[in-house]
């Protein structure tokens, strides 16, 4: 039962705290709260669950936490079975605006304390995002953060059962993913290197676009939160940002991680061209921001490390000397990496021309100098390849100098896995999560001579999720309707009654306005199964997928 269905249960064998129709009399029970009223402590203390959410242990002795207590009495609505209707009221005001209504930063920022899901399978399917209350929306966020089912497993260039010191990719939303590792890999991780959404407006990344900087903040801050959790003591973890929010950025880590456990601030400079036309200094850098998890302890082999020629070996080796992509070289980027794809000082100058001169200039400076051009097609195709976004030398920098030989390094925004690639070649175990399915595609292609795990969460409402965004008409969108009344999980404030009957309505919309309804109404819980209802029939998690997630919670052990 959720947690405000208990309280309202228990605060109803209170007959001064409801009305003559039944309702609970809110500011009565939010009045004797605020006066520590020994009748409703006692009501409270009955419940374990409500103990254990509203009283705090302190040596021994629980204290009622009034103030929590009130705020969820205040926020949660009883008497109105409409969530969409009092959602917008959630939050602080400045000028008599919501929160929600500006775009603005400051001490705190609009629905700081919420969860957002984020995440879609293909980076052409765009959803409003979801925000979870922490207070108002316990329950649902404890379900959505629960350990998830595991499906479509399998095992590349491996044998006999899966084992700890094996490499993983897993598909799925990244948040979610992240907690389904915490069973198995808490404290466990040596090094994590992401490269989130700059959230610039125009990144490549799939559901990053219209984020406003306080949704940026808050899918971050959700992420970053459970990644701590997953680092040994003498881990570390590197983010990866540009101007847009990196200082907005290294606050957040701040807040998470401690002040005192930055550690530095790393400038990659990736030689971007001027232009006589701008009216502003060119951007040329990149802000990698460092962390340790704990302010006395980590993990650092000296900042002088090279490209080494283990690199250059086994199934790799066609990738790393492919052909470098005329379509950034002609624009006068300087491909400083050609020497560690083969290339010799010779056939850089032939290429480049005058340009190595301007590499003169900055080679010695006292930042990490590797060109965008080092980016490589990695199927060695000019035009069909897939263009690497960082390059071979600035992920291997950064695994030398803070991991060992058979320390995990991860990396939940792993893109087409570059980070998966050096790991690999460096000695080190790597997990890599990414949810988008064009990814997917080009990863399986890179990884196919390494030795990985594969899994993938199991979806549920997902499935309808994408069924919806690629629906080209009203009639697919109907059709997707009925399918979800029989097999989906929907939002239990749904009167699906009230819904047929007023389908003509919803004809009537934009396609895109249809669409987004028909997000709405599911239970963004059940987006995929959770673990503990893995015997579920309503589920229908077959007996391969069984065993596909034993084997996989069982390295917990």
């Amino acid at each position: 039962m959720k947690l405000h269905n208990i309280l309202q249960d228990t605060l109803k064998k209170e007959q001064n705290f409801i009305t003559d129709n039944g309702e609970i009399k809110k500011w009565v029970v939010i009045n004797y709260a605020q006066n520590q009223n020994e009748k409703l402590i006692e009501l409270l203390l009955k419940n374990e669950e409500l103990r254990e959410k509203f009283f705090k242990n302190i040596k021994g002795y629980l204290i009622f936490d009034y103030k929590l207590f009130v705020s969820f009495i205040e926020n949660k609505n009883y008497f109105n079975n409409s969530y969409t209707k009092y959602k917008n009221k959630i939050g602080l005001t400045i000028g008599n605006k919501y929160l929600k209504q500006l775009d603005e930063v400051s001490l705190v920022w609009p629905f700081k304390d919420t969860v957002l899901e984020g995440g879609q399978s293909k980076e052409e399917q765009k959803k409003s995002e979801i925000f979870f209350n922490e207070v108002l929306a316990q329950d649902e966020i404890n379900q959505l953060f629960e350990p998830k089912v595991l499906t479509n497993s399998y095992k590349n260039n491996l044998t006999g059962e899966i084992s700890n010191s094996d490499n993983f990719i897993i598909k799925g939303n990244n948040l979610l993913t992240l907690y389904t590792l915490l069973p198995v890999f808490e404290r466990k991780i040596k090094l994590i290197y992401i490269d989130p959404p700059y959230n610039t407006g125009g990144d490549s990344f799939g559901y990053n676009d219209n984020f406003t900087h306080s949704a940026w903040l808050t899918f971050m801050k959700n992420r970053l939160e459970i990644a701590k959790k997953l680092l040994t003591k003498d881990g570390s973890i590197f983010v990866q940002l540009d101007w847009n929010e990196v200082h907005y950025g290294k606050v957040l880590l701040d807040s998470i991680f401690g002040r005192d456990n930055f550690r530095n601030e790393i400038i990659w400079a990736y030689h971007g061209p001027g232009s006589p036309k701008m009216k502003q200094y060119n951007r040329k850098h990149d802000n990698i921001l460092w962390y340790s998890n704990s302010a006395t302890d980590w993990v650092f082999n000296g900042d002088d490390v090279r490209m080494s020629s283990e690199v250059h070996v086994g199934g790799f080796n066609n990738e790393m000397n492919a052909d470098v992509s005329k379509d950034y070289t002609s624009k006068g980027k300087i491909p400083e990496d050609w020497w560690e794809t083969g290339r010799d000082k010779n056939e850089f100058l032939q290429e480049m021309g005058i340009l190595y001169d301007e590499y003169l200039k900055i080679k010695d400076k006292d930042w990490w100098k590797m060109a965008v051009a080092a980016r490589i097609r990695v199927d060695g195709e000019k035009r069909t390849g897939y263009l690497t976004e960082k390059p071979y030398k600035l992920i291997e920098r950064i695994i030398k100098a803070h991991s060992n030989s058979g320390d995990i390094v991860l990396d939940f925004f792993a893109g087409s896995g570059t980070t998966g690639i050096m790991a690999s070649k460096l000695g080190r175990q790597f997990i890599l999560i990414e949810q988008l399915e064009n990814t997917h595609t080009i990863i399986k292609k890179r990884f196919n001579d390494v030795e990985y795990v594969y899994y993938e969460l199991k979806k549920y409402n997902q499935t309808f999720i994408e069924q919806i965004g690629k629906a080209k008409n009203t009639k697919k969108l109907l059709f997707i309707w009925k399918q979800m009344k029989e097999k989906s999980f929907l939002d239990y404030n749904l009167d699906i009654k009230k819904q047929d009957e007023e389908i003509e309505d919803f004809k009537n919309l934009p396609i895109n306005e249809q669409k987004q309804h028909l997000f709405d109404v599911l239970d963004k819980n059940q987006i995929y199964v959770n673990l503990s209802s893995i015997d579920d029939k309503d589920f229908e998690v077959s007996e391969t997928e069984k065993n596909f997630t034993n084997e996989f919670y069982s390295l917990r052990k």
